[in-house]
């Protein structure tokens, strides 16, 4: 197993970008400096991160999320 990450990743298994064996493993994420447990997408070149809109539904069931654009710094905890 690789120490690199994608450029982006998705925690929604319906997504392209969903990686399950990246995300087996602990990963954080620092956004602008300050790090982050509840983000659902990031994309490091875009400098953006995907999170949850408090317990709000689409028709479908899944969180709606806002974007957030700042610096992007994936790491592990491990």
């Amino acid at each position: 197993m690789t120490d690199t990450f994608p450029d982006r990743l998705c925690a929604d298994p319906a997504s392209p970008h969903y990686n399950e064996e990246l995300l087996k493993r602990d990963i954080g994420i620092r956004f602008s400096g300050k790090e982050r447990s509840d983000v659902e997408e990031y994309c490091i070149s875009e400098g953006w991160i995907r999170v949850p809109a408090g317990n709000a539904k689409d028709r479908f069931g899944k969180p709606l999320t806002l974007k957030l654009k700042g610096t992007v710094e994936p790491f592990f905890k491990d």
